[in-house]
């Protein structure tokens, strides 16, 4: 349930959003930029504002040091219809951020002996289904669940779109375990996966003999002084009501299938408590609720090739790296459908800040966490930048072309690794990567194979810490890790191939759909009119009119969840729609085959010969991924 970014449409179904990530490329022009707030009263003032603009609903927010929360609030509306006012008291959905008491949990647990975060899942739990091919060398062991290294898909659609109210932890995992199959050897890359912690947290059941909420709220929500925080869905009086980007149309209440995921329902005052919970080291009014070591933990990771080669920055035990204008951050965010928290902290400047929001709309999300971090961070200053050291000896051995090789989804794989192919190079004692999103993006070294984010803008701020790693060469290829994507070196004459291939499936069907209206209007003529070419134009048309229709469905469906988790017209409609572009490319190919030698003109026919190869090309990549067909209900 976390928002790590957002290409299309909300969550996995990324199948068709795929083509509007490669053709919408557009920059944005800088705006200018909003001074920090010096005060609450003025933040209250941008806050307030950034509402106004967005048609933002409300929001809940807290600015926390050591000694106690600066600031907490409700502001704008909980609930559109009736008026009720948000208040530090409201319960916020926070997604993603509830993950971390899953692993305080565990290591609660492995604190008292009770087990190991390197203990396999087999041993603690056999009778929770998953898959690995490599379980003889290579078990998945409660670390995986917890650093999302086990290689499982995230949640399918059919998990999302479940109601679960009232279910079990144990039957929720039963419901639906097909996206539990580690697609590569766990313990290597990082991918972000809902289902690992809520395993994780039926083991803390299993342990403990307690319901999992009930154990969290007995050993972490009290102690922490998170009085009103809950799993399950509050009294109406008590919560936001959470709305689509219009901020006026509520979503109903989500009763998540895996709760420990993404469920809790927290207040300003709940979060407050619980960023200084972090900024103590898990000390609270002088008692430690874990020892410190724990948090030390959480932060750092350590289960993935590049944090076993050293790297410190990236996922942790539900706790991640982040690094804002020149500062670096911990902590985690969440989205739920109508919902989006960031909790962010640095402890070794005693500053934290966390707010949630009841409509998830991305504008506003960058806006307030912009004007959160500027008033937070007005006064700090930044952590020293290290001077770059020498490029390592053998940085060249990893000059080349790469692909992303750990999706979230491996749905969306077939969209990340032509739209992610990037081109490493070095020059000038600088790592340079290009790819379809950024061009010349620099990073210098900072020790060994370790590498740092150089901005390209004077005025931006460097980062001070490593986020890039060349990795060693290992059976399975060379990699590089950045921002925790690992990316695998592929041969150049593939990477151009499928450059030239997207870019000609591109053009193809910006052609058939410029062409379409000249031979339409054209047919309106007797004296126009060639029926030997007839078909070779139809069947390329009904193909891309397909595809469009498909990107149409995911794009303005109002609830993706429902829409696609579920048997609907929008499951089905995109459903047919892949199938109708397979059936449709193979039918322009036989038009094609079979057209008559007199009556077609030749740039007809040579035209006709590439569109349709093109389709042709794009229907066994998009079949080969499951595209074609994809049932996301099932």
């Amino acid at each position: 349930m976390a928002t790590n970014g957002r290409r299309g449409r909300v969550l996995l179904l990324a199948v068709a959003a795929s083509l509007i990530s490669l053709v919408g490329c557009g920059r944005e022009k800088k705006k200018e930029a909003e001074k920090p707030a010096q005060s609450i009263d003025a933040l209250r003032q941008q806050l307030e504002k950034i509402l106004q603009d967005t048609h933002m609903p409300g929001l809940s927010v807290a600015i926390v040091h050591r000694d106690g929360p600066e600031w907490m609030a409700g502001l704008g509306k909980a609930d559109v219809a009736t008026g009720r006012a948000a208040t530090a008291d409201t319960l916020f959905r926070i997604g993603s951020v509830s993950k971390a008491f899953v692993s305080l949990s565990i290591l609660k647990l492995a604190d008292q002996g009770k087990l190991s975060l390197h203990d396999p899942v087999r041993k603690l739990a056999p009778e929770v289904w998953f898959e690995n091919r490599w379980e003889a060398t290579d078990p998945i062991r409660v670390v995986h669940l917890l650093e999302h290294t086990t290689g499982w898909d995230d949640m399918h659609l059919a998990e999302y779109a479940k109601d679960a109210a009232g279910m079990s932890l144990r039957d929720g995992l039963d419901y639906y375990h097909h996206s539990r199959i580690s697609r590569w050897r766990p313990g290597t890359r990082m991918s972000y996966c809902n289902s690992g912690p809520a395993v994780a947290a039926y083991i803390v059941e299993k342990i403990t003999g307690q319901r999992f909420e009930d154990y969290v709220q007995q050993n972490l929500f009290q102690p922490i002084g998170m009085k009103m925080a809950t799993y399950f869905r509050p009294p109406p009086e008590s919560t936001t009501v959470l709305y689509h980007d219009d901020g006026k149309t509520p979503y109903l209440y989500w009763n998540i299938l895996l709760r420990p995921a993404g469920s809790i329902n927290a207040s300003a005052r709940d979060m407050a408590a619980y960023a200084q919970f972090y900024l103590n080291r898990g000390v609270v009014n002088g008692v430690p609720v874990v020892p410190s070591a724990d948090i030390d933990r959480m932060e750092i990771p350590a289960s993935s090739w590049a944090a076993r080669e050293g790297m410190k920055t990236g996922y942790g035990l539900s706790n991640y790296w982040t690094v804002q204008d020149g500062f670096v951050y911990h902590g985690h965010n969440g989205g739920v459908n109508g919902g989006i928290t960031v909790l962010a902290y640095m402890a070794d400047l005693d500053a934290a800040y966390f707010f949630s929001t009841n409509s998830a709309n991305i504008d506003a999300l960058r806006r307030i966490d912009k004007a959160v971090r500027g008033y937070v961070t007005r006064q700090l200053q930044k952590p020293a930048v290290p001077a770059p050291a020498p490029v390592p000896a053998n940085a060249e051995e990893y000059a080349g072309w790469y692909e992303p090789d750990s999706p979230r989804n491996e749905m969306t794989h077939f969209l990340e690794r032509v739209a992610g192919i990037t081109l490493i190079r070095f020059r000038d004692g600088k790592l340079l990567a290009n790819s379809v999103e950024t061009w010349n993006d620099a990073y210098v070294p900072v020790a060994g194979a370790q590498f740092r984010h150089i901005p390209k803008d004077s005025k931006d701020a460097p980062s001070p810490v490593p986020t890039l790693i060349l990795l060693a060469p290992n059976a399975e290829g060379t990699f590089y890790e950045a921002y925790t994507s690992t990316m695998k070196r592929i041969p150049a004459w593939l990477a151009i191939a499928e450059i030239l291939l997207v870019a000609l499936f591109l053009l193809s069907i910006v052609s058939i759909v410029l062409y379409a209206p000249f031979w339409m209007l054209g047919g309106l003529s007797k004296k126009r009119r060639r029926p030997a070419e007839r078909a070779m134009r139809i069947w390329p048309l009904v193909a891309v009119l397909s595809l469009l229709a498909a990107v149409a469905l995911l794009n303005f469906s109002g609830d993706a969840l429902a829409d696609f988790g579920n048997l609907t017209v929008w499951s089905v409609g995109f459903c047919a729609a892949t199938v109708v572009f397979a059936l449709a490319s193979l039918a322009s190919a036989i038009a094609l085959w079979r057209a008559p030698s007199e009556g077609v003109r030749r740039v007809v026919r040579w035209y006709s010969t590439i569109v349709t190869a093109a389709l042709l090309v794009a229907t066994a990549y998009l079949a080969y991924w499951g595209v074609i067909g994809f049932r996301s209900w099932a």
